[in-house]
This record gives structure tokens, C-alpha cells and sequence, in this order.
């Protein structure tokens, strides 16, 4: 670890999602990241973002009024949901989330670097020549498709030095493609509350197995789950258990047991020391799920469909299955259903997450020595 500064680092970071408590599954990887930034000495974080509680060391830098624009913003989905929506909300939510940042980052002037959380809240960015990070997750892939979004970005990267962060791997090679004459792409993977290291399953028993998802309720989140899982649950003693918010009309299977939206305590305490494994059958632009690693720190088989951000972390029938089409998902349920080779898989999966992820605190350190490098290129240029 490098030695800490001596006069801790202003940093302004931006999100647009923010859990209004920790039982509030919206954003809660934000709040998460800023509580592990603001514990450290080195670092004195401002923080623009939904209201919500955050650490006594973090400075809330959004307005009265921009907290309650953004408030309004998460009880109605966030921003991409709006744009999903249609309408006249397509477009006036991004326009008004675009003002309010602009406003925001230049009356913030007391700071040393800019911490963006998704790669628009970067467009708005005075050309002071203050370095940026940039945290870029998988919804930022669909972004960079829309018209002119690419040389907007490259107009804000042009101005300062600037990294940027995808917290997946397999999103590093297109960046670099894009940005990497402008921008230093590193990998910077998220952390893992230490609750799920905590986890004790004991070993499977019986017929009545249970699943679990996690996922809020859309087509492209859902994917392929009811189809390919019916023959597997319908009728049968082992039991799917469904948590997430309905986020659009979807009609949920009888045979399947949704409970609705679950605070991350209820899952920990009561669902996941118990359940056979996690399945994803996802068609969503995924980065790196945070369901899936705090399931795989749980010690939990992860049963997902074969996408860039999956295949980035399951080990095929070590840490889980990887799955094609409904046969693959029987396999996977069939192997994980064998108590020995559930307890192997899950073992393998707390290993790999605790080796390769770390904690919120291994996170923070990440970003820490980024700031570093940053702050020094800067100087030198």
C-alpha cells in the first residue's frame, strides 16, 4: 500500500442512484464505495447523489432542490428507466439531469479531482482541467451506442487527464478501442459488503430444494428464466424463489414465489444461507452483477446465461454453470442439487470472490492509489 498523503485528496464524486437507507437496494453500491472512500484519512469526499444516509465524513454537495429532483428521480426508476419509458420524459429527464450537473460542478470548485459514477454524468464537466476517473458500468456500453455520445465524451476527456474505470473486464478492450488515445482504461472491480463473507450454509438435505433470483422485474433482466426453468419448478418439490422490484408489466409464473423487493439483510439472514444456488438468466447489458459476487462470497453456485459479464466470473462447473438454453440449466440444477459438489462449489466461489473482489475497504484502496496516479500525471504535464 502506498504511503498515505499527508493532506487529504478533494474529491467530488457524482451518481445518479443512491439507496435511501441500507435497506434500499437502489444504488446501494454507491453508498457502499462512498462510506469505504470517506473512512479513509487520505480522502475528503463530496458527494453529489440522490439523498440518502451516508458516513458523517461525506459532504453532501447537491442543492435542496437538485435532492429533491433526484428523489423523485429514484422513486421513478432513475434515468435509464426513463428513457426506456418514452415520451416527452425521454428526453427532459436527461436535459434536466444534464443542467443540474452542470451547475453542480462549477460551483464545487474547492476540490483536486472529479469522481463520475456512469459515463454521462461526465458531459456536463467545465474544461478546467481538473483530472477525472470515470466508473463505467454495463448500462454505459448501450450509452455509448446513441448518436454523437462518442465524441461528446472524447470533448470532456480531450481537457484534463482522465481514467477510466469499467468495473468488468470485458468492457476494457472496447473502451480502449474508443477513449484509450485520450484516457488510461484500467479494471477497477467493486467490493463486497463483509455480511456475505459472513455467511454459513449448511450442507444440503432433502428433495425440497430452494433457488434464488435477484433481479428487478424487466424482459431483458428476466431473459430466458420462466421458459427454461418451468420444467424444472412447475409441479416439482424444489421451489424458485423470486426477489426484486416489478420495474415493468411483467407476469409472473404461479409456480414461481415472488416476494417482491428484499433489503439485502433479509436476504443474507434468512434466504441465501439456505438456497441451493443463484440463477441469472439475464439478457441485460450486464458489467459485473453485484447479486452474483455477493452471492458467490455467500459460498453459493451461481446457475447464469452464457453473457460477457457472467462467463467474466463463473467457472463453469466449478463456481457454477453457464447456460445456453433450458438443458444446460437441468445440469446445472441436477449437479448443484448433490450436496457434496454444492459445498465444493461453493467454497470455490467465497474463494475466488474473497481472492479476486476483496471488500468495500480493498475497493476504496483501488481508487485511492488511481487518485494517486492521476494527481502526479497531472502535476507533470
Amino acid at each position: 500500500m502506498p504511503p498515505l498523503s499527508p493532506v487529504p485528496l478533494r474529491v467530488l464524486m457524482s451518481s445518479t442512484s443512491y439507496p435511501s437507507g441500507m435497506d434500499d437496494w437502489k444504488g446501494l453500491f454507491i453508498r457502499h464505495l462512498a462510506d469505504a472512500l470517506a473512512r479513509r484519512p487520505d480522502i475528503r469526499l463530496g458527494l453529489w447523489a440522490p439523498p440518502g444516509e451516508t458516513h458523517p465524513k461525506v459532504s453532501p454537495a447537491a442543492t435542496a432542490r437538485e435532492s429533491r429532483w433526484l428523489a423523485q428521480l429514484m422513486l421513478d426508476g432513475g434515468v435509464a428507466h426513463a428513457i426506456r419509458s418514452g415520451g416527452a420524459r425521454a428526453l427532459t429527464t436527461p436535459a434536466t439531469l444534464l443542467w443540474f450537473l452542470h451547475r453542480a460542478y462549477r460551483r464545487q470548485t474547492d476540490l483536486d479531482l472529479y469522481h463520475v459514477n456512469w459515463l454521462q454524468n461526465a458531459l456536463p464537466l467545465p474544461a478546467n482541467g481538473k483530472p477525472l476517473l470515470v466508473s463505467v458500468l454495463g448500462t454505459d456500453m448501450e450509452l455509448l451506442r446513441k448518436p454523437l455520445m462518442r465524441s461528446l465524451l472524447r470533448r470532456v476527456f480531450r481537457h484534463r487527464r482522465t481514467m477510466i474505470c469499467p468495473n468488468a473486464e470485458w468492457m476494457v478492450a472496447p473502451l480502449e478501442t474508443l477513449f484509450g488515445d485520450l484516457a488510461d482504461v484500467r479494471f477497477v472491480p467493486f467490493g463486497i459488503d463483509p455480511v456475505w463473507f459472513g455467511i454459513e450454509r449448511p450442507p444440503l438435505a432433502g428433495n425440497a430444494h430452494q433457488w434464488i433470483v435477484v433481479s428487478r422485474l424487466t424482459r431483458a433482466k428476466l431473459g430466458s428464466l420462466f421458459e427454461w426453468c418451468a420444467p424444472l419448478f412447475e409441479g416439482r418439490e424444489r421451489e424458485l424463489h423470486l426477489f426484486g422490484p416489478r420495474q415493468e408489466a411483467v407476469q409472473v409464473p404461479p409456480w414461481i414465489r415472488y416476494h417482491g423487493p428484499a433489503s439485502p439483510e433479509a436476504l443474507s439472514r434468512d434466504w441465501f444461507p439456505n438456497a441451493a444456488g443463484l440463477i441469472t438468466l439475464s439478457r441485460h447489458a450486464e458489467g459485473r452483477p453485484q447479486v452474483m459476487l455477493e452471492a458467490m462470497a455467500a459460498g453459493l453456485p451461481i446457475l447464469a446465461s452464457r453473457l460477457p459479464a457472467h462467463e467474466n466470473i463463473v467457472r463453469h462447473g466449478k463456481t457454477g454453470w453457464l447456460c445456453d438454453g433450458p438443458e444446460d440449466v437441468a445440469q446445472g440444477v441436477g449437479q448443484f442439487e448433490e450436496a457434496e459438489l454444492n459445498r465444493q462449489a461453493g467454497r470455490a466461489a467465497r474463494d475466488w470472490a474473497a481472492a479476486e473482489i476483496g471488500t468495500w475497504d480493498d475497493c476504496a484502496q483501488r481508487y485511492a492509489s488511481l487518485y494517486a496516479r492521476l494527481m502526479k500525471a497531472s502535476r507533470d504535464d
